[in-house]
Order: structure tokens, then C-alpha cells, then sequence
């Protein structure tokens, strides 16, 4: 089992774009929200590997894989499974131009 997620700056910037986008039209459904991706990245620390491999060509895309939390099919946890638990990389739409998004990650 994984210990711990540690968040990236850019995916906690991800979240608080998206929450506020939500909040606008329906702060419950913002709510929903960052309720679900903490569910999904507890879900994940126990089952690392449960998301889907991405193949991205930047190459500090390696390893990283995807997982939409439950109710919100169209964001996508980007992450990588380390010795020590999670690294959340990102926080993205789906309808967002992901290879861009994803290449500048460390």
C-alpha cells in the first residue's frame, strides 16, 4: 500500500481553477468535486497501479497514469506511483490539449 500523495504545485493550481470554474454556476457541485478527487487519490493510494498507462511524448511524462474521479468522468488525475505513494501531477479536463498540459511536469 502507498503511504502518501504529494501534491504538485501545478496540480494544486489545477484543482483551484477547476473548483472556482464549478463554483460559479453551483458551489455544491465544486464541493462534489474536490470531495470525489480526494476520494479517487485514496482509492489510488491503495491500488496504484488501478489507472490507466499514458503515453505521452515528453519524456518526464514517463510512468504517469490517469484516473477520473467517481461522478466527474471528464477530469483526470494525472499521476505517478512512487516507492513512497503518489505524486499528483495534474488535474486536468479531458477537452484540455493534455500532451501540452502534460509536458512541462517534472
Amino acid at each position: 500500500m502507498a503511504s502518501r500523495a504529494i501534491w504538485s504545485s501545478e496540480a494544486v493550481e489545477d484543482l483551484t481553477e477547476a473548483y472556482f470554474f464549478l463554483g460559479a454556476d453551483s458551489p455544491a457541485a465544486a464541493d462534489r468535486l474536490v470531495d470525489a478527487i480526494e476520494a479517487a487519490i485514496r482509492f489510488l493510494l491503495d491500488n496504484p497501479r488501478a489507472g490507466a498507462p499514458r503515453s505521452f511524448r515528453a519524456p518526464r511524462a514517463r510512468g504517469v497514469r490517469s484516473w477520473a474521479p467517481r461522478r466527474f468522468p471528464n477530469h483526470l488525475i494525472f499521476y505517478r506511483p512512487t516507492d513512497k505513494g503518489l505524486e499528483i501531477l495534474r488535474i486536468l479536463h479531458g477537452a484540455r490539449d493534455l500532451p501540452a498540459f502534460l509536458g512541462d511536469m517534472g
